[in-house]
């Protein structure tokens, strides 16, 4: 399926999904010290969720933290003392998106994607959302335990240059755009959403996703879903579609 959307023509029919699954195993991505997911069969009374343990159905709980375990979409009620639910901020799901591989540089102890980089990337591209793919982008991201590993992040003026080009929706293949143990500073996530000046209560970050080498840079049709939680972040699902022309 074709369709000629803002003056661009994407095609429909071969989705390339970027988000990673979640599994109720160790080999689930992980990060922020907490414990892998658990998918179990529910158990009362007699009754044990399992098909293969008599029980008519398959019917698991599901224990997990949407921030640790895989791709998820959140709002600035994140990071905010009221509360903010991505269910309410996000109302849009399709989005202009460019899609840019950035080997992260050093930066004192850590490495970190700069203003630089992503001025260099983007160009002067008008774009809704961007889609960050670090190097060196292996399959293991899909499984990568992050937790005590100082990952790669995003300086805050890396994250003010994508505010001030308008990108409302950030997507990034790393645990968070902050670095793993800052005391709380968070200083990428407060600055993408403007929060020292006028709050972007319509900006979402998207951490976890997972880019295959196949997909390469370049612009993108993107639906961006999230599961209806009333939470600052939910589980997610965006999905690229590509060019056909411009």
């Amino acid at each position: 399926m074709i369709a000629k959307i803002k003056n661009r023509t994407f095609d429909l029919s071969e989705p390339l999904d970027i988000s990673i699954s979640l599994r109720g195993d160790a080999t689930n991505v992980n990060a922020w010290y907490v414990d892998h997911p658990k998918i179990t069969p529910h158990i009362s009374e007699g009754f044990v969720g399992k098909v293969t343990e008599g029980a008519p159905i398959n019917f698991n709980d599901i224990a997990f933290n949407p921030h640790a375990h895989g791709t998820h979409t959140e709002c600035l009620g994140h990071v905010t003392a009221e509360f903010h639910s991505i269910n309410q901020k996000l109302k849009q799901f399709f989005f202009l998106t460019e899609v840019v591989t950035i080997a992260p540089e050093k930066y004192q102890e850590d490495f970190v994607i700069s203003r630089k980089q992503l001025q260099y990337a983007l160009g002067n591209k008008k774009r809704e959302a961007v889609v960050i793919r670090t190097l060196p982008n292996l399959d293991e991201k899909r499984q990568r335990h992050y937790s005590n590993t100082n990952p790669p992040y995003v300086l805050e003026e890396a994250a003010r240059l994508l505010v001030d080009k308008g990108i409302q929706h950030l997507l990034i293949d790393l645990p968070s755009v902050d670095k793993e143990k800052d005391s709380g500073a968070l200083l990428a996530h407060r600055a993408f959403w403007d929060l020292e000046g006028t709050p972007r209560a319509n900006a979402t970050i998207t951490e976890l996703v997972y880019v295959g080498n196949h997909i390469a840079d370049g612009t993108y049709f993107l639906n961006l879903q999230v599961a209806p939680f009333e939470n600052d972040a939910s589980p997610s699902r965006p999905v690229l579609f590509k060019t056909v022309s411009q």
